[in-house]
């Protein structure tokens, strides 16, 4: 992508509606939205974030399947995430926001048990050992998310990385949490859930072209 087409895309993002662009110091003195999502969105419905959201297909494609709950995308690139802010203004779709920050900030963005469901699809399985910080299902980020979800709140992982996959089906049995459900291909075992197989990134779809399984895991942090 051009540094015009970027430029054109961030300036675009600030005149949308459904975008939300604090800064780092913003959030850590007090993010004004912390606990308060609801006053946002105009009503009490369950919200779902999608963290490193990317072009934010996941996040829309979520919103449509379940209009009566929030979903929010999180990444700090927002060149990407333009396409799905202007796909839901486009749709007409409400029940959706993006914030441009950095996941690891995530418990200072939203209050104690706000969260009812959190997204992570295809991160950067982050393989080298000293990149073990950065991946998004390591102990550290574990935590934060249990911060953040209520009692009964669920994560998914979908990954076509079976080493991500694995290394957090370890992690989850190490520390005796709780597996909903897993599974090493969605496509070819029966009992996938609906919004799993139904809904398609960009980059899930070349991995199927090349015949790559797509795994998943659904899991508690409480």
């Amino acid at each position: 992508m051009g540094s015009k087409n970027k430029l054109k895309r961030f300036q675009e993002n600030e005149t949308f509606p459904n975008v939300i662009q604090p800064t780092r110091e913003e959030i850590v003195s007090g993010f004004s939205l912390k606990g308060k999502w609801n006053t946002h969105f105009k009503n009490d419905n369950p919200i779902v974030l999608e963290l490193g959201c990317g072009k934010g297909e996941y996040t829309v494609g979520l919103a449509k399947r379940f209009p009566n709950k929030n979903f929010i995308g999180i990444d700090i690139k927002g060149a990407r995430f333009w396409k799905g802010a202007k796909t839901a203004i486009e749709e007409g779709l409400t029940n959706v926001t993006f914030v441009r920050t950095q996941i690891e900030l995530v418990d200072l963005v939203f209050g104690e048990e706000e969260v009812t469901e959190i997204w992570i699809t295809f991160p950067d399985p982050q393989i080298k050992y000293k990149r073990t910080k950065h991946r998004m299902t390591n102990s550290e980020f574990l935590k934060r998310y249990k911060q953040i979800l209520t009692p009964t709140g669920t994560v998914n992982l979908k990954t076509d990385s079976e080493f991500m996959h694995g290394y957090t089906l370890g992690l989850l049995h190490g520390l005796g949490l709780e597996v909903l459900y897993a599974n090493h291909d969605v496509y070819k075992n029966e009992g996938s859930p609906q919004e799993v197989i139904e809904i398609q990134t960009f980059y899930e779809n070349q991995y199927l072209e090349k015949g790559k399984p797509i795994t998943f895991i659904r899991f508690r942090v409480n």
